[in-house]
């Protein structure tokens, strides 16, 4: 009788583990509120489909969601797993739901090591893991959000925490598929590597023993416990009842005075509300509870269980606790202390009215009137225990808010019963919840053969949320087009542009030294240039620009790679012997490579196959100057295919551009150094990377430190035009132009700043970013140059993670329409991944605006960066000027 008594506590427990933490609403603390509206979903299906998106260095987000299903039945559970990207300890921030409840009932997200099927999806009767299984997030019904405090995260990975997520979405009534549309239902998880210092955890106070009489207006159901270990935060609740709850209300008392959690109705949408104040709970309180219940219109006793016949009386407390302390689930399942019931607040005993349009449609099996005893397990006499196989149990646990009409499963608690387990409940409810009920209809099968075999719809970069909504606001952008009928046309693209990282390319394991140029040869293979064991920093340079390490001698190894673009393999190196601080990189159209050394103050003109030395060399060794034969840390060259003319940007002490024949003969120069907040068009500060665009004859010049690209006629020097935009920050270092498309990099922000590191895409006739794009691997640092190749490869290199990435962009070009809310948009497929950019769409529609559809902005984020100061690296540091000097 012990045995199966602690069966059905444990049983009460995974009733209300999984039923309770339903319609948790804890929206990513970096990401703008996204309005839910009603069928959002089948446009979600519509992106791509790469599950994680770094944040910053430290942070990324992981989209899980359904891989594109289609239900065939009422109340079908598909679970689907992710392996968490990262080997070592990470911990999870925030959360923000991705459903709807015209199409999802509820979703249960697990942590595990192996879950119990390696397919894209499958019927959760299968199992949900092969090992134990922690409950991390639960959600049902559209609610408001609560947010996480600072420093608070649930923690996953590392040698202790779960390898995997799996989602299981409950699909209960499936009239809203009768178009057959595909559901990308789901949660994107906010985490970090970076160790919090507060650990979030929960406290479940559960009645097992609750009895409601039929007729009796007002039952009463109690739960307190001692607290008994380290201080604990309560920062959000929840309540849980069935369909007799009235209202549920939390305490701490404390020196015998009752201090309010939380109280609410549990007919209202079930969500954890945050407290109205905080409450700290610490050794010696007691956690106190009650519900208020009314057996009206029954006509037979309700006990606790699991249909929505029965009732629950459940308050969940979540909580964090500082790191070493952290526990992170806990349990009262009693009343220590009745008496004390008889000076609870009034306000515990008054019911809350709720609109009749917000009454919680509960999701627990509600029990067939005309019952087919058959499809019921055999219903114990009153006092009898009632016995579970297996099967059946975790039929039931797995399916608690909604069970399949003609599958009932029916659990009720004996009061008469106690408990006397000494051992851990919930290791006890790991193990039970993983039983498996392998039976599954022929019907089923089929239904999961067919949506296997349906193509899964990429969905719509919609939530690509690390880029900035600001990006495209006209009062924070600063573009000034190209006027129809000036010069050359200008092929537009206004197709939908995804960049993403190339992960089976192993380039990203290099390891050359410091990476300053990138470029292509003539069949496309990369060309670096690194600086090997040479680093630029504070000792580099004195006051007047003179290289101070002379004495280290150039550097000994080759500083140029050529890489093979597919598998990384260094194809042919050189550069030894000749270069101090290397720095931009360019080809011409013969192959030659023009390179500039900072440390020198010289341009070279080298031949790849000649071990002759350079062909040609502009400047004067180790001298700076701003005359026609000195530079002053040059820092790029670009060569016009059609002239051959040379233009080299002259560079971090120097504020122009220079003009050479191919000779190497003095043309001509222009610009001038910046001040002030407003720099006006031809001054620089730090004119760090050149783009040619032949075909308009015009250069455009990264002016770095004024983030900010200016572009300029070729033949008349005169300023064409400006490209701005917020989400630059302060920086642009690098940018590289291919047919119609501009690409830029960043760098990293300066305190207090929040524009994140990144890369663009830009339509260049309008100068419209299209996409903003980051590693998966390792983290932009210091993204130095960029080069763009025309058969979609995109390379960065960093000169402080000494690291080269490639990117493979991609252009829907294949049309077809799609009707949403009588507004024809454009779904766009072809070569990858990609579909229906709806911020485009409405972006160009006057009287619309982007907002909200293609980006949500880390704009107003609690998540603050922890920049050391707001200077630049010290890897490429100019000497003291009189005011401070950026570094590259």
């Amino acid at each position: 009788m012990a045995g199966r008594a602690r069966s059905r506590l444990l049983l009460l427990l995974l009733l209300a583990l999984q039923g309770s933490c339903l319609a948790f609403r804890s929206p990513l603390s970096v990401f703008k509120r996204f309005k839910e509206t009603t069928r959002s979903f089948s446009n979600e299906c519509l992106g791509t489909t790469r599950p994680v998106t770094p944040i910053d260095s430290s942070d990324f987000a992981l989209d899980i969601r359904m891989p594109g299903v289609t239900p065939k039945e009422s109340d079908t559970y598909f679970c689907m797993s992710m392996r968490l990207p990262v080997d070592e300890e990470a911990f999870v921030i925030d959360f923000k739901p991705r459903a709807s409840m015209d199409t999802v009932h509820h979703m249960l997200l697990f942590g595990c090591n192996m879950p119990s099927s390696t397919g894209s999806y499958w019927f959760c009767d299968e199992g949900t893991c092969t090992d134990k299984a922690n409950i991390l997030y639960a959600w049902a019904r559209n609610a408001p959000p609560t947010r996480l405090p600072k420093g608070v995260g649930f923690r996953v990975g590392g040698e202790t925490g779960s390898k995997y997520f799996v989602l299981q979405v409950h699909y209960g009534d499936i009239s809203a598929f009768r178009d057959n549309h595909k559901d990308c239902s789901g949660v994107s998880l906010h985490l970090t590597r970076v160790p919090q210092p507060l650990i979030a955890g929960m406290y479940l106070m559960m009645s097992v023993d609750t009895v409601i009489p039929p007729g009796e207006k007002v039952v009463n159901s109690d739960i307190s416990c001692h607290y008994k270990t380290y201080p604990m935060h309560v920062f959000a609740y929840r309540v849980h009842t069935h369909r007799l709850g009235k209202v549920v209300s939390g305490y701490r008392v404390r020196n015998k005075q009752w201090t309010l959690i939380g109280r609410q109705s549990p007919q209202l949408p079930q969500a954890f509300y945050p407290v109205e104040h905080p409450v700290d709970v610490t050794f010696g309180d007691i956690l106190a509870a009650r519900c208020v219940f009314t057996g009206e219109g029954r006509t037979e006793a309700t006990h606790i269980g699991g249909t929505s016949s029965d009732e629950m009386c459940n308050l969940y407390i979540m909580y964090y606790m500082e790191a070493k302390y952290a526990v992170s689930f806990m349990t009262c399942t009693q009343n220590v202390d009745p008496d004390m019931f008889r000076t609870i607040p009034a306000e515990a005993n008054i019911p809350i009215p709720v609109k009749s349009d917000m009454v919680m449609i509960h999701g627990h099996h509600r029990e067939p009137e005309n019952k087919d005893k058959t499809a019921l397990i055999q219903q114990p006499k009153h006092g009898e225990d009632e016995v579970l196989e297996q099967g059946d149990l975790y039929s039931l646990l797995s399916k608690l808010l909604g069970e399949r009409d003609g599958v009932v499963h029916v659990h009720r608690y004996n009061p008469a019963e106690k408990t006397e387990s000494g051992s851990d409940p919930v290791a006890e409810m790991a193990n039970i919840v993983q039983k498996k009920d392998l039976t599954r209809s022929d019907a089923r099968e089929g239904a999961e053969r067919e949506e296997r075999g349906n193509a899964i719809l990429v969905r719509d970069r919609i939530h690509k949320f690390h880029r900035l909504e600001s990006t495209l606001r006209p009062a924070e952008s600063s573009v000034s087009p190209q006027q129809p009928g000036e010069g050359p046309w200008e092929p537009e693209h206004s197709g939908d542009f995804h960049v993403e990282e190339a992960l089976d390319w192993p380039g990203v394991y290099l390891l050359p030294g410091q990476v300053s140029g990138v470029a292509l040869d003539s069949k496309n293979n990369l060309v670096i240039f690194h600086r090997g064991d040479h680093v630029w920093d504070g000792n580099s340079f004195d006051s007047k620009f003179v290289y101070q390490q002379r004495g280290l001698g150039p550097i000994e190894e080759d500083t140029i790679l050529v890489i093979d673009p597919n598998n990384a393999a260094i194809l042919h190196s050189s550069g030894k012997n000749l270069f101090y601080l290397p720095h931009g990189l360019s080809i011409d159209k013969d192959g030659n490579y023009w390179v500039t050394d900072v440390a020198l103050h010289q341009v070279f003109k080298l031949d790849p196959h000649s071990k002759e030395g350079p062909l040609l060399i502009l400047g004067r060794s180790m001298q700076p100057g701003s005359d026609q034969n000195h530079f002053c840390q040059p820092t790029d060259v670009a060569v016009d295919p059609s002239t051959g003319d040379v233009f080299v940007s002259d560079g971090y002490c120097n504020s122009r551009i220079v003009q050479f024949s191919p000779s190497g003969k003095f043309i001509t120069h222009w610009g001038e150094e910046s001040s002030g907040s407003a720099p006006k068009p031809g001054q620089f500060s730090v004119p760090h990377s050149l783009a040619l665009v032949p075909h308009l004859d015009q250069l455009c010049v990264a002016d770095r430190e004024n983030g900010r690209i200016q572009c300029f006629r070729t033949d008349t020097k005169e300023f064409v035009r400006e490209i701005k935009h917020a989400s630059f920050g302060r920086n642009v270092f690098a940018i590289s132009y291919i047919s119609g498309l501009l690409f830029a990099v960043n760098g990293k922000p300066y305190f207090g700043d929040h524009e994140p590191v990144q890369g663009f895409v830009m339509n260049f006739s309008s100068g419209e970013i299209i996409d903003v794009f980051k590693p998966v691997r390792k983290h932009f640092d210091m993204p130095h140059d960029v080069v763009a190749s025309d058969d979609g490869n995109v390379y960065i290199g960093d000169a402080h993670t000494n690291t080269v990435w490639k990117f493979t962009l991609t252009e829907k070009m294949e049309h077809r329409s799609v009707k949403k809310a009588g507004i024809e948009a454009q779904e766009i497929k072809g070569k990858g991944s990609g579909g229906l950019n709806l911020g485009n769409f409405f972006a160009s529609r006057k009287g619309y605006s982007r907002k909200g559809f293609d980006r949500l902005s880390t704009e107003g984020s609690d998540q603050e960066k922890e920049e050391d100061d707001g200077s630049e690296s010290e890897e490429e540091y100019s000497a003291p000027l009189p005011t401070p000097a950026p570094s590259s």
